[in-house]
């Protein structure tokens, strides 16, 4: 069997989609449905990628059997034994059986967290370990923003962050999302539009940014060249 799509597991090896999130709504018993590629029939660009789905239809209806607090896996079964087992286990599968779900309808991550940490720190045993540099969140104008604005972050009303491949983002320069608070903008940026390092007045002593550009460094050329820009 193999992975298709999940909330969040870059550590697993999987990648963002070129366009980011999607957000499509679905059920919990259209996850494997929906979250295939588009090849067949679903809504994810290609296979081995994340997507999130929405709790809440375009309309603004709540999405029955929704998984608002809850993490989900869509794979794919490459023999027939795995297929027919998708039924004789009463999971979750597509209409046409080749793919099925597995899903937790809580993710407790406020509590996870600190047990993660915990092995980690006492145990040496992480729960996960990523394996390359492939996904970022930049920094996109929630709305027409001006030249002089002080970008207000993260849950502000100047930006949001979308799921990016890495290598786009290092080779675009784009502003990382969890550093786009408290900096001036030093040009108009359209509503929908990425911003850029080139955009905004850092400070360059600031321990987060230094911390970030070392990253870069450190595991940017790599992946530019690993990864196709999309």
């Amino acid at each position: 069997m193999r992975a298709q799509s999940t909330c969040s597991q870059i550590s697993a090896g999987w990648s963002p989609q070129s366009a980011g999130l999607g957000f499509p709504p679905a059920t919990r018993f259209e996850l494997a449905d929906v979250c295939k590629p588009k090849a067949d029939g679903g809504t994810l660009e290609q296979a081995g990628v994340t997507e999130v789905v929405s709790s809440v239809y375009r309309d603004g209806r709540d999405v029955p059997h929704h998984l608002a607090l809850g993490t989900y896996v869509v794979f794919a079964g490459e023999t027939e034994y795995a297929r027919r087992c998708f039924k004789e286990y009463a999971m979750l599968p597509d209409t046409s059986g080749r793919y099925a779900a597995l899903y937790r309808p809580i993710h407790m991550i406020g509590l996870e967290l600190g047990v993660s940490v915990a092995s980690a720190a006492l145990r040496r045993e992480p729960t996960g370990a990523p394996t390359g540099f492939r996904s970022d969140v930049v920094a996109t104008a929630k709305r027409n923003l001006k030249r002089g604005e002080i970008l207000d972050g993260e849950g502000g009303f100047c930006v949001w962050g979308r799921q990016t491949p890495a290598a786009r983002s290092l080779a675009e320069g784009f502003l990382p999302l969890g550093l786009a608070a408290n900096v001036k903008l030093e040009r108009d940026i359209a509503a929908g539009q990425p911003l850029k390092w080139t955009d905004v007045a850092y400070d360059a002593t600031d321990l987060a940014v230094k911390v970030r550009r070392e990253m870069e460094a450190a595991f940017g050329r790599r992946t530019v060249a690993d990864e196709p820009v999309a």
